[in-house]
């Protein structure tokens, strides 16, 4: 029998199905705007959050809100976001990259031997934007092998950071170039022009995902990669694609970092790949693939990044920080793979459905 609608000021939804007893049941529905009102609330949460967080370290601290503090938090937040939108498109493939961090260590310590030799930034620059493209292509190689994602990365997250300290003997090494450190450390119209990149990072990233062939089919891929390959996708050159973008995007993370700090370090980098999938799932990306948006990335990051501010400006341990940005990734885990599923789940079924045997 079809759907019909009962009577009554709350027109509830309700539909009659066959259990598999062979009684009729009736399922009941919720108001339509309670199940919407339930779903925006999933998919908003973390823009609702961030404002509250605002909002409340404002009345808690007067440093908070000034225009210096924030341009502050958005240049310390500028690397996460640029690798956070290859990491967008790669956890969007149902991907993982867990040596972005590693690959920002290695990249810092080749620019700033190489300039400290005396070659000249235009040739630095684009041989370390090559060699993370090349060090990501690497990575997407081995997982159209075949082999997960996640341990592919964690190896290489091991052996890159290796390289870098054999290749420095686990010293820093200065950076002097003024044209490089204004990269990190200059203004452009009064911003500092980190955060200039990682807004083209996000414009060009928002592009390829929702406007391009190349978004959609990262999606495809991530929702039913076997549907996919039915539909004639190249998939493994699409990964390799994606996967050499990460690297890329962790070059120019490695440069940011480099030119802020003034210094190519084995140590930079270090936990920054947790920092960008926390970021990346808090937003709305799927653990599971599929689903994506650089828009939810962006406000992860901010908010990851505005947390650690605001604690910072309440003198609070920094031993806490780090335990407050461990259960920040794990809550984000759970509300991406648990709560989103069943909220989801509740509004297309109607929620608390009530069986009534007839």
């Amino acid at each position: 029998m079809g759907p019909r609608q009962a009577s009554g000021p709350t027109r509830v939804l309700e539909s009659m199905d066959v259990s598999p007893s062979g009684k009729i049941v009736t399922r009941r529905r919720p108001p339509l705007d309670r199940r919407r009102l339930a779903v925006l609330a999933v998919h908003y949460g973390l823009f609702i959050a961030l404002g509250l967080w605002l909002v409340a370290m404002s009345l808690a601290s007067p440093h908070f809100l000034t225009w210096l503090n924030l341009l502050n938090v958005f240049r310390q937040a500028a690397p996460v976001a640029v690798i956070g939108v290859g990491m967008t498109l790669v956890i969007a493939t149902a991907g993982i990259d867990l040596s972005v961090g590693s690959l920002v260590a290695l990249t810092s310590c080749l620019a700033a031997s190489w300039l400290a030799a005396g070659w000249p930034v235009v040739v630095v620059i684009p041989l370390v934007l090559a060699l993370g493209t090349l060090a990501g292509l690497i990575n997407g190689y081995f997982v159209t092998l075949g082999l997960p994602a996640f341990v592919v990365t964690l190896a290489a997250l091991v052996y890159l950071r290796g390289l870098a300290f054999v290749y420095t003997n686990g010293y820093a090494v200065p950076v002097s170039d003024p044209f490089f450190l204004a990269i990190g450390r200059g203004q452009l119209l009064g911003i500092h022009v980190p955060i200039w990149i990682a807004a083209a990072a996000l414009l060009v990233g928002w592009f390829v995902l929702t406007q391009t062939r190349l978004g959609l089919y990262t999606l495809a891929i991530g929702g039913r990669e076997e549907a996919a390959r039915l539909m004639g996708l190249k998939i493994n050159r699409i990964k390799m694609v994606i996967y050499a973008a990460t690297g890329f995007l962790a070059a120019v993370g490695s440069i940011i970092v480099t030119a802020r700090l003034s210094n190519g370090s084995p140590n930079a980098g270090i936990m920054l790949e947790l920092d960008v999938i926390a970021a990346t799932v808090l937003g709305g990306t799927s653990l599971f693939g599929g689903v994506a948006s650089m828009s939810g990335t962006l406000a992860g990051v901010l908010f990851v990044n505005f947390v650690r501010n605001g604690l910072d400006l309440l003198d609070v341990n920094p031993f806490w920080v780090q335990v407050v940005t461990g259960l920040i990734l794990l809550i984000a885990v759970l509300l991406n793979t648990v709560v989103n599923r069943r909220i989801e789940e509740w509004a297309r079924l109607g929620g608390s459905e009530r069986e009534e045997a007839r």
